[in-house]
């Protein structure tokens, strides 16, 4: 098994958690900018939460 199909295996078991730590990282930036980046912000997590989905195999 190679380090990526390794890497897969770990994002579909704990895809739950990097989720969390998205918003929370995304939560903390918003909160940084006071409100004013929201939009891109969201975004931004919205499109790491699907590179999530697409590397862990939950299309």
């Amino acid at each position: 098994m190679g380090f990526m199909d390794k890497a897969k295996d770990l994002l579909g078991q704990h895809d739950d958690k990097v989720e969390q730590g998205i918003d929370a990282a995304a939560d903390f930036a918003d909160d940084k900018t006071d409100g004013k980046y929201s939009d891109q912000i969201e975004t931004g997590a919205e499109k790491a939460k699907d590179v999530l989905d697409d590397v862990a195999g939950d299309e």
